[in-house]
């Protein structure tokens, strides 16, 4: 596969923690920091297909964002009534 040579600035304490990764695992800069934007991608494809499906079930059931938050404030009140351990503040 052909290779391009981009140049990328870090601030110096990350490029030594870079640097110090790459020398503890006996490997490039330039190999660690390809691993770490593979795996990047990758989770941000997995993230993406999870919002899909949830954008999906959500049509299907008919349900919005807002009232997937309202039913985890109404468990939450639920739980705290029996048990005690959450507040309602207004963040979930």
């Amino acid at each position: 596969m052909p290779v391009s040579t981009v140049n990328v600035s870090f601030q110096k304490d990350l490029l030594s923690q870079i640097d110090q990764i790459a020398n503890n695992e006996a490997r490039t800069r330039s190999e660690l920091i390809r691993e770490a934007v593979r795996i990047y991608i990758e989770r941000k494809k997995e993230w993406e297909k999870i919002f899909k499906a949830g954008k999906e079930i959500g049509a299907t059931l008919e349900i919005s964002e807002n009232g997937i938050m309202n039913e985890i404030k109404e468990y939450r009140k639920t739980i705290s009534n029996e048990i005690g351990i959450f507040q309602d503040n207004g963040v979930c």
